[in-house]
This record gives C-alpha cells, structure tokens and sequence, in this order.
C-alpha cells in the first residue's frame, strides 16, 4: 500500500483537451512526489473514456486532494460531473473532504467560452464539502504570459487559440497547479499526522 499523498484528479472529456489538461496536472502531482488517482464520470450519450476508471464515491474518502476539471458547458460543468456531485451528500454529512485542498481545470472552444465562469461554479460544490480552493497565483510567469488559458481561478485551455495541444503557457500552468495541490496536501497530511 502506498503511503504517498493521493491526489483525486476528477474530470470529463468529450473532445480530449480536458484530458490533456489533466494528464499534465498529473504530471505535476507526480513531480511533487504524490501519486495521481485519474477518474471521471460516464456520459449518457456516450461511453466513458475506457483509459480511467469512473469515480466512486469512496475515491472521496480514500483521496487526500482533488482536483476537478470539465469543459465548458454554458458557464457550467459538463452535466455528469453534477450529477456525480448531487450524490455525494452522505460524503458532506460525514464531512469525508473537509480541510482537504482542492483545485479547478477547464477547456473551451473559443477564448470568451464561459471559462471563468465555470472554473468558478465548479468551485461551489468543493467549498460545500469544506475544501481549501487553491487557484494559480501571479508569481507564476506564465500566469501573465499566455495568450491563451490560465487564470488565477485554475487551469484552462482555449483549443481555438491554440488548437487542440495544449499551449507551452496551458501546460506549464496545468503541470504548477498539479504540483502547488500536491504539496499542500503533502504539508497538511504532515500537520495532521504529529
């Protein structure tokens, strides 16, 4: 059994540029030396991705963060990831995720796609479980470089501005924001064991 800090990594893909964000959000919490646990939730028009397992509701006991992504639909998550949420209340009433770190990830089609909007509605369901939101802060040079994704609020991609790979901007800043989790899990999982 492992004894690394396991970091959630919740999202649903439809077109694959979710799935790139949280491939490289991976690969930061792996750099930071947690283990990445890579989930997401099954469409009703189509069948989940066979690469990762879909979520259950004890990934939300066993993990020490999480991280959610999902495009944008409308300003808001993709509608399986809120059905997900809306069955997690016995998990709220245990308090399963309260103090744990937490953070938020989106794709778009075109630059004014409803990003900010989405990073932010995807936020509610993580502070009514008691997470500790963390969003990308401005000392990260990317943050102010790129002319595509990335915000204070969490990682993005635009896949008109940059087509469907991520830009060298939305990796790095996914790959940061992957690590920045991990570690605070990692001190917070230190504080609470002494």
């Amino acid at each position: 059994m492992s004894t690394a800090v396991q970091v959630l990594v919740l999202y649903y893909s439809r077109g694959g540029s979710t799935q790139q964000l949280a491939d490289a959000i991976a690969n930061g919490i792996e750099k930071a030396g947690a283990e990445a646990m890579m989930r997401t939730v099954a469409s009703d028009d189509e069948a989940a991705s066979a690469r990762d397992l879909i979520v259950a509701n004890e990934d939300l006991q066993q993990c020490d963060a999480l991280v959610l992504g999902s495009p944008t639909r409308f300003g808001h998550m993709a509608s399986g990831l809120q059905r997900f949420w809306e069955t997690t209340s016995r998990d709220w009433l245990k308090g399963v995720l309260v103090d744990k770190p937490a953070a938020v990830f989106t794709s778009s089609s075109s630059m004014h796609g409803g990003q900010e909007s989405t990073l932010l509605s995807m936020m509610v369901p993580l502070l009514h479980h008691g997470m500790m939101v963390l969003g990308i802060p401005y000392t990260e040079p990317e943050l102010q470089q790129t002319e595509s994704g990335g915000s204070p609020y969490g990682a993005s991609h635009v896949e008109h501005a940059a087509g469907p790979r991520l830009s060298r901007h939305e990796l790095t800043l996914a790959e940061q924001l992957g690590y920045r989790v991990a570690r605070a899990a990692q001190r917070y999982s230190k504080e609470n064991a002494s």
